[in-house]
């Protein structure tokens, strides 16, 4: 079998669980590197890394570069990932920098993995919100043909990174020991808008066009892309809750053929990369605590529109730092090499 060179970029949440997928999906490595800004030696699952600071000569030799990215911001990817091409290297690149470029494919392998093919050394790894998502409609569009979606997503603190974390770890201790004030006569540091601990509130990201935020329009421009649908409408709401790890989206499709519950159930079981749990005598559905440290994305109370036969309700459930970022980045270089050979 032959072996590649591969790098990763960033040693932050998205960046250790980049290493962790490769690992244990046996990627075929020969020779690994792991940049970040800084030199430093890292543990993963027991196993040191060294950490060299990024360079572009840091990617000569490189087959792969995998960018951990910095949503929201201008991440390394738009220093480095022209000069990791012009070694010779594939940039996939799990930040918003590349995604709406034309002539960048955004790929999720269940559903568009032959669009990394029209790469032209960059490929971009969607938002984490919007993976899960296209996943578990892709099938269900191929059948009933879905014209509008309504998606209200429930991320959690981790989607923000390390410090978010952090943030919900340290208010819910002191909320804990001391009650509901003890947070506000903290001072506690916040990298997220609002209080998160025992709390929840919608805004991810910036407010833009229409008063929605820049993650909410990423849903809809992305899956529009994604799934080569640009006619369908959606319209997001994107929710911030205390939720270590494990996105959350409850979603409304109609669709211009009738569709029923059970057949939807069938396909979706069916379909690569998706479990079906909707169980509802036994109180069986997925949630994001059953999610945490999985690939699939789950899907479950699957339910008819009361009042319009051709819409359905479900929800929908992935871990936001694998399937979300870290699986799909490792799964896309995968159809790259299998594309090669």
């Amino acid at each position: 079998m032959k072996k590649y060179n591969v790098a990763v970029v960033g040693a932050g949440v998205v960046g250790i669980e980049m290493l962790r997928v490769l690992k244990q999906r046996n990627f075929p490595i020969d020779q690994l590197k792991v940049f970040a800004r800084s030199a430093r030696d890292i543990t993963v699952d027991g196993q040191v890394y060294s950490v060299e600071p990024v360079s572009a000569d840091g990617f000569n030799g490189m087959d792969i570069a995998l960018f951990a990215g910095t949503e929201g911001e201008k991440g390394a990817a738009v220093t480095f990932a022209a000069e990791a091409v012009k070694r010779g290297a594939v940039v996939i690149d799990n930040g918003a920098d590349f995604r709406m470029d034309p002539k960048v494919p955004l790929v999720v392998p269940e559903v568009n993995g032959a669009d990394v093919k029209k790469h032209k050394g960059i490929i971009a790894n969607p938002n984490c919100s919007t993976i899960q998502m296209v996943v578990a409609l892709n099938p269900l569009h191929k059948k009933f043909h879905i014209k509008k979606i309504i998606v209200t997503t429930l991320q959690a603190s981790s989607g923000a990174g390390k410090l978010a974390v952090e943030q919900l770890n340290n208010e819910t201790a002191l909320i804990a020991q001391g009650g509901f004030n003890s947070v506000q006569a903290s001072g506690v540091s916040r990298s997220m808008p609002q209080q998160l601990a025992y709390n929840c509130f919608p805004h991810i990201g910036s407010f833009v066009e229409g008063d929605y935020t820049n993650e909410e329009w990423k849903l809809v421009r992305e899956t529009h892309k994604i799934m080569h649908a640009p006619k369908i409408k959606i319209s997001a709401t994107t929710v911030r809750v205390p939720v270590r790890t494990g996105h959350s989206e409850s979603i409304y499709i109609e669709t211009q053929k009738s569709i029923d519950p059970s057949e939807a159930r069938k396909i979706l079981a069916k379909s690569p990369g998706i479990v079906v749990i909707d169980d509802l005598k036994n109180n069986l559905y997925p949630m994001p605590k059953d999610a945490e440290g999985r690939d699939e994305t789950f899907v479950g109370r699957i339910r008819q529109d009361a009042f319009n036969k051709k819409g359905l309700w479900l929800w929908v459930v992935a871990d936001n730092l694998r399937k979300g970022a870290a699986t799909n980045a490792v799964q896309i270089a995968e159809c790259v090499i299998s594309s090669s050979k």
